[in-house]
């Protein structure tokens, strides 16, 4: 059994910034070592038993310094259990409105999770960071994703994703692992808005953050530029040169941090 913990982020409709939808998918074979892992290394950095990690804001008394060696040792420890990330990404210049675009996020990286299944063998859990959205549509969206699966794909009107045997919520507290989602989507987030808010006295720290990362995408061997099953840029035709200039910009970016992402850029349809 895999699990595939997903969290968003830069949900905040802002021009020019990418919106983050991802999972991570940890072996249910190891999850009881990751997780005491997570313990151990909590309890070194004399992390507060009640303090809900996130990657923002740090425990009280902490310096910036003392977060920061502890985020990153969380992202060391979920690349040495083998934890692999799935994400999605649509300019919000582009999306319908975050919602749409966090419920197309869940459909693709639940979709590429399906996928990956195929290729590791055995069945999976998706498990959501727990949200409200309009009309609490969530609720719906994920009995969808069960009873239906994935409808408009350009082959097929509907495709069941056999290999998940349920969709369930999660929160951060309840697990160590809603925390490390967080942490490493949020170190993406920082990343990105490093680099399309062109804030330069970030980029080293981004470029950190990227190499940290870097081991956790999916990638079906080691040393291969990332396939779109781990990374995914939406939509995969952008007509707009400003656009897909933003898109080509951002894919570029991370290819000098070190994750190559085999999806082209193009205005032209592919599929």
């Amino acid at each position: 059994m895999h699990l595939f913990y997903c969290d968003e982020t830069n949900l905040e409709e802002r021009a020019g910034d990418f919106l983050i939808y991802g999972g991570l998918i940890i072996d249910g074979s190891t999850a009881k070592e990751f997780s005491a892992a997570i313990d151990e290394l909590r309890t070194r950095h004399g992390v507060p038993r009640d303090y809900r990690l996130k990657f923002n804001p740090g425990p009280e008394g902490f310096t910036h310094e003392q977060f920061i060696a502890l985020k990153q040792e969380v992202l060391e420890t979920a690349a040495r259990f083998g934890t692999r990330l799935v994400v999605y990404t649509i300019l919000h210049d582009i999306a319908v409105d975050p919602d749409t675009a966090r419920r197309n996020g869940i459909n693709t990286v639940c979709y590429h999770f399906d996928c990956i299944l195929n290729r590791l063998g055995g069945a999976g859990l998706v498990l959501i960071d727990r949200f409200n959205d309009e009309g609490n549509a969530i609720d719906a969206h994920l009995r969808d994703k069960f009873t239906v699966g994935i409808t408009g794909l350009p082959y097929s009107p509907e495709m069941r994703l056999t290999n998940i045997t349920g969709f369930h919520y999660s929160a951060i507290g309840q697990s160590h692992f809603p925390s490390v989602v967080d942490v490493a989507l949020g170190s993406l987030r920082l990343a990105i808005n490093a680099h399309t808010r062109e804030t330069t006295g970030l980029l080293a720290t981004a470029n950190t953050l990227l190499g940290l990362l870097s081991p956790m995408f999916w990638r079906q061997h080691d040393g291969e530029p990332v396939p779109e099953l781990g990374f995914q840029f939406s939509p995969k035709t952008i007509k707009a040169p400003k656009y897909k200039a933003s898109y080509q910009g951002l894919k570029d970016f991370l290819a000098e941090a070190g994750i190559v992402t085999y999806q082209e850029i193009t205005d032209q349809r592919t599929y």
